[in-house]
Formats: C-alpha cells, sequence, structure tokens
C-alpha cells in the first residue's frame, strides 16, 4: 500500500476529459468562497488572510464543540441511567440519529418493497428515484440496479421482501469490510496526513480523531500543517489543548515543511507513536497545494520511507456529488487511502458514502455523526445499511 501512496504523490495521471467541465464547475463554485489565493512558494507575494465571516463560522463551529467536550467531561465519572441506555438499544449504532433525510427516503422504499407482492416495473423506478435522490449517483444507481435485475432473474425472485434483502445485500456488499487505521509495522511513528478543501470540517476531525486515538492508549502528536488559513493554527492549538493533546506549530504563513520537520523531531523526543499532520485546505485543481503536499512527504520521508502511513482525505456529506468530484482528483493527486466522512448529522444524503466506495475504491475509515467531540466513529457497513433502513 505504501508502494501506491508514493507512486500516486508523484506520478499523477490526469484527470479523464469527460470530467473536466465538472471539475472547472467544482472549482468556479469553491472560489466564489474562497477569495485568498495560495501562493505557498511565492514569497514576493504577501499571503491574504481567509474571509471574516468563513472564519467566525468555523470559531463558532469548534467553540460549540469545545463547550460540549466540558460538558461531557463534567459527567464522565457519574454516569446516569440515561448514558447507560445510551451505551445499547437504539444507541449502540451511531448513524440511527445521524442519517435522517437519508433514512426517510430508504424508510419509504423499504416498506414499499416489503409490501409488494410482485416485482413490477413501478418498484424498479420508485427504487431507482430512491437510490438517485439519496446521492448515490447516476452511474453507482445503474450499476446497481443492473446487479440487482441480474440477481431477480438467476435466484428467481419474485416478491419485492425478496428484491429488498437483495438491495441491503449488496449495498453491504458495495461499502466493503471494515479496514482499520494502518499503524506502521517498521516505525515507531505512525504518520497521518489529513488532506480537504476548506469548510469540509478537517480540523475538528483531526481533533475528534486524535481523542479516539489518545483514549485507545496511543501517543499522539499534532502537527499544525495549515499556515496559511488565519486562526487555523489558533483552532487545532486550542483543540489540543482540550482533549490534553501537544501541538507543533509556527507562526502564521511559516513553511509548512518546516513545521512538519519540527513535528517529526518532537514526536521522536517525546515517544509518540501516531503523529496527525494537518494541512492547508484549499482547491482540490490548485497546483500549489499539490507541491505543498509533496514536499511535506519529502520531509517525512527523510524520518520513514514508508511515510505518511495513511493519507485520509476529509469529505463534507453535505456537498453531494460535488464532494465526489473533489475526491476523485485528490486520489488522482495526493496518494488518498481513505476517507473521513463529515456533517451525517445535517442535511446530508448518506448515499454518497456508496458513491466513494464503489466509484473510487476508497475505503471510509471514519465518519463525523454530530458536532460534540465523541460524535466520530470508525465506519462499519453493516451498521450503516441497517440505519438506512430503520433496523437494530
Amino acid at each position: 500500500m505504501f508502494r501506491r501512496l508514493r507512486e500516486n504523490l508523484f506520478g499523477q495521471p490526469e484527470a479523464p476529459a469527460e470530467e473536466e467541465a465538472q471539475l472547472e464547475l467544482a472549482e468556479q463554485q469553491e472560489e466564489t468562497q474562497e477569495e485568498t489565493q495560495h501562493n505557498a512558494w511565492d514569497d514576493s507575494e504577501p499571503l491574504d488572510s481567509a474571509p471574516e465571516a468563513a472564519l467566525a463560522d468555523d470559531l463558532d463551529e469548534d467553540a460549540q464543540a469545545l463547550d460540549e467536550l466540558d460538558d461531557e467531561r463534567q459527567v464522565e465519572d457519574a454516569p446516569d441511567e440515561s448514558q447507560a441506555e445510551r451505551r445499547g438499544g437504539f444507541f449502540r449504532n451511531p448513524f440511527k440519529l445521524s442519517l435522517g433525510r437519508t433514512r426517510q427516503l430508504f424508510g419509504r422504499m423499504s416498506e414499499t418493497l416489503e409490501a409488494a407482492d410482485d416485482i413490477t416495473d413501478d418498484l424498479w423506478d420508485d427504487l431507482e428515484e430512491t437510490l438517485i435522490t439519496s446521492d448515490v449517483g447516476v452511474v453507482t444507481t445503474e450499476k446497481l440496479l443492473a446487479t440487482l435485475r441480474q440477481r431477480v432473474q438467476v435466484e428467481n425472485l419474485t416478491r419485492g421482501s425478496q428484491l429488498r434483502d437483495a438491495l441491503k445485500e449488496e449495498l453491504t456488499l458495495m461499502l466493503g469490510a471494515p479496514e482499520p487505521l494502518v499503524f506502521s509495522d517498521t516505525s515507531p511513528i505512525t504518520v497521518l496526513l489529513v488532506v480537504g478543501v476548506n469548510g469540509v470540517g478537517k480540523t475538528t476531525s483531526i481533533a475528534k480523531l486524535a481523542n479516539i486515538l489518545k483514549k485507545q492508549k496511543h501517543r499522539v502528536l499534532l502537527a499544525a500543517g495549515d499556515t496559511f488559513r488565519a486562526a487555523a493554527t489558533e483552532q487545532i492549538k486550542t483543540w489540543g489543548e482540550r482533549i490534553g493533546v501537544p501541538v507543533v506549530s509556527h507562526q502564521h504563513g511559516a513553511d509548512p515543511g518546516a513545521v512538519v520537520f519540527d513535528a517529526m523531531e518532537a514526536a521522536q523526543a517525546r515517544g509518540t507513536d501516531v503523529l496527525i499532520v494537518d494541512t492547508a485546505g484549499r482547491l482540490h485543481t490548485k497546483y500549489n497545494l499539490m507541491e505543498e503536499l509533496k514536499k511535506i512527504v519529502r520531509v517525512l520521508q527523510k524520518y520513514d520511507p514508508e511515510a505518511p502511513h495513511e493519507v485520509l482525505l476529509v469529505i463534507d456529506a453535505t456537498t453531494g456529488q460535488n464532494g465526489f468530484i473533489q475526491a476523485k482528483q485528490f486520489v488522482q493527486d495526493a496518494g488518498v487511502s481513505g476517507v473521513i466522512l463529515t456533517k451525517l448529522d445535517g442535511t446530508a444524503r448518506g448515499g454518497i458514502a456508496f458513491a466513494i466506495a464503489a466509484g473510487l475504491g476508497l475505503p471510509i475509515k471514519y465518519v463525523g455523526t454530530g458536532e460534540r467531540v465523541n460524535d466520530f466513529a470508525e465506519f462499519d457497513a453493516d451498521e450503516f445499511v441497517d440505519a438506512l433502513f430503520d433496523e437494530a
């Protein structure tokens, strides 16, 4: 896998011609939200700060999550009956409360299939509409329906309930078996490089992941590699203080490669076994971003030729197919090995998970299911599909 990461980072295929229009549209949409240009390698031009409104939103979101973290700590040592209930039953599945919109769509479809005596053309049409509306994507939907039609013929399925069971099986298979986080077998320090565009919840996801790893008795260190977005360093430092994880940082506008260099030095000196590297969030099509990632990787590989051991792409589930387009380009240019899917608690249609798994062949490692620091879990295909069909 490490060879694949390095090949993707240093030998990138170009995006297919038919996707150029989609990529250009995604870039234009994102440029309306981002006024600054990423001029990491041009010292002659000043660095611009991020828009104040976007910063205010980020800080508000982080502040709310951090306040809730304090609340959770106050009751952590004194669990009550309601907390005990949350550990089992309905709350055991982390997706039960976070896929409201998609669960409504799939729930209605599940009831329709269960009640159907025959598999009719109208039933197929309803199923297709549900999948596309849920952000599964047209291409993935077509492949899935083709597989189901073949199973209906081969297995002689005649009732809607049988089609429903086959649909659940295929959706679970599409997501694949769980792929846990990769830890280095040869180096004392496992390096996780986190990438993504602005506004997807990257900093919050890094803090949540660090919190989980710390609870698993890992010695975690954070590298504040996003030195170009105003307040990014302060945000990750604030998170680090609240969850009790040290952060290595430089001043705003510093060289990210220098930050990573110092972070590796500190990780070795402190006996750290997991280093999580934040990176500047900019457009996936920007040349400077990809060059910056390459430089960071070169610095890491001076210590360990196999680093980074994971390249995790953070995707906002509410962006739907735009997020899928971003993911495709990052996979080609940044050697992504896994996905963190965020904001499944909002207006997201959870079908994007199937588009990512089927269209990119990428495992979803973690999901953010809420704003609290503990609303973050390893992805489980069975639980995800069960939640869509509202089953325990």
